[in-house]
């Protein structure tokens, strides 16, 4: 089955049966539940006037056809539609605010591949809905009881292109993004697009920031050029180049532009966890430079890495882990005020711009801390903590009892000298100079075991005897 059904949205393959992939009847009542959920929301905040849904898409090949069937069946249900076109994730998160407008949809799979494509699904601030709001939703889907609008009352249809430069000023209009700097210091650097929408809206940023570059796989005709998730296993056309040498920088953007990993100017990968790490580090120590009484904190999910939590410290500040999960990370930021967050995936949430990974954030915050360095990326990387993460699974039986299992995992760690376990997302065991996270696909009958130490070898070792222990209780 590949059609996913989750609180991040609605997701599968095009094409197939109804109920069992991502097709027009499929995403007619997913939207349309989407809609009725919408409107019983803007009533009781007693929205005013028409309502109003923004929907923005990356460059699939089906981007086209589902986005004809989104707008149309919210046009159906009585909302007028603002279709902002080609648009990253981000992107569409800002025309929400930006506009007024009582929601949003993101038609995205993000790194997915390209047979893919999915509904992310966002409220009024163009955040994602929480797990009680999109479990609502999936129940009103599976109930069916819709009624759309009547010929007189149908949604009206809009189309603005104008949020990509808006996007844009808003990023240069951050405090912590050093303009100036970043022109004197005259970057030159190579982007990997991917085949979708960073290729619209990079070369713009880049010309705004005065940045010369390459764009690589730059046309947005969502036949992607390689896999799409922006992992070292991935990246050897633009790695390549980038040793080739005359490059400052190489940037990759996966096809929705909210995760962003970078490549040192030797070919070396920065790695796809420092992202959140380089640029926390820079905002961390301008925001203490420049201001009293700060609560400096950050926030990122459990699985990602521990350098986050030192570099925090370092600057006098708190860390706090959130279960995996975008919403879940911007949650446990507002909670504690964080200034920054994010996801050991390469993504950044930036407050002070909007509660959503950007990955245009994430590249002018980090080369103001370039520019401002006067370094080299590589140089740059080597005054981090050096960490490496493993990534194993367990693939479960039918019969296996997950919680039950890592139930007894907890106890079994549980008041050990020197260790820490936290179970807000499945069990994460936290030791002095290591950790593994032990958590339940959403997606798939496996556990998936992350486990980080200062060596590859050491983080595998440790994940694995962990996993050992499981073996031994089924």
């Amino acid at each position: 089955m590949t059609l996913i059904k989750s609180i991040s949205g609605i997701r599968g393959t095009i094409g197939g049966p109804t109920g069992d992939t991502l097709n027009p009847l499929d995403i007619v009542k997913f939207v349309t539940a989407y809609a009725t959920f919408i409107e019983a929301r803007s009533k009781k905040q007693e929205a005013r006037g028409k309502k109003t849904i923004v929907v923005g898409r990356d460059a699939r090949i089906s981007g086209e056809m589902v986005k004809n069937v989104v707008c149309g069946t919210l046009m159906g249900y009585g909302f007028d539609v603002i279709n902002i076109g080609l648009a990253t994730t981000p992107t569409t998160e800002l025309a929400v605010r930006m506009s007024g407008a009582d929601g949003g949809i993101i038609i995205t799979a993000s790194h997915n591949p390209r047979q893919w494509n999915a509904l992310k699904l966002l409220n009024s601030e163009g955040e994602f809905l929480n797990k009680e709001e999109g479990n609502e939703v999936l129940a009103i889907a599976e109930a069916e009881d819709f009624q759309y609008a009547d010929v007189d009352h149908l949604g009206h249809y809009t189309e603005d292109s104008t949020f990509n430069k808006r996007h844009i000023d808003s990023v240069l209009d951050l405090k912590l993004v050093d303009v100036p700097a970043i022109k004197k210091a005259k970057f030159r650097v190579c982007a990997d697009t991917i085949n979708s929408v960073g290729g619209v809206i990079l070369p713009e940023l880049f010309q705004a920031l005065g940045v010369d570059y390459e764009i690589l796989n730059g046309e947005p005709n969502g036949d992607f050029a390689h896999n799409p998730e922006p992992l070292e296993k991935n990246l050897t056309g633009i790695m390549d180049k980038m040793r080739q040498g005359g490059f400052d920088l190489g940037i990759v953007v996966d096809p929705d532009v909210d995760r962003l990993a970078f490549i040192s100017e030797d070919g070396t990968m920065f790695g796809e966890e420092y992202t959140l790490v380089s640029v926390a580090d820079y905002v961390l120590s301008n925001t203490k430079l420049s201001t009293v009484n700060c609560q400096l904190s950050t926030v990122s999910n459990l699985s990602s890495t521990r350098a986050l939590r030192d570099v925090t410290e370092k600057h006098g500040g708190t860390y706090a882990a959130a279960a995996v999960g975008e919403v879940n990370v911007t949650t446990k930021m507002k909670e504690v005020g964080a200034i920054i967050g994010g996801e050991g995936n390469g993504g950044v949430i930036y407050p002070e711009s909007h509660y959503g990974r950007d990955a245009l954030v994430g590249i002018a915050l980090f080369l103001s801390s370039l520019a401002q360095k006067g370094c080299k990326v590589s140089e740059l990387r080597a005054t981090f903590p050096n960490y490496f993460i493993a990534k194993n699974r367990i693939d479960l039986t039918p019969s296996t009892d997950v919680d039950a299992i890592l139930v007894k995992v907890k106890e079994m760690y549980s008041g050990q000298e020197g260790v820490t376990v936290n179970d807000i997302d499945g069990v994460k065991i936290d030791f002095p100079d290591q950790w593994v996270h032990l958590r339940k696909s959403n997606t798939e009958p496996i556990i998936r075991v992350y486990s980080e130490a200062s060596t590859m070898e050491a983080a595998d070792a440790i994940g694995k005897k962990i996993m050992q222990v499981v073996y031994d209780m089924q």
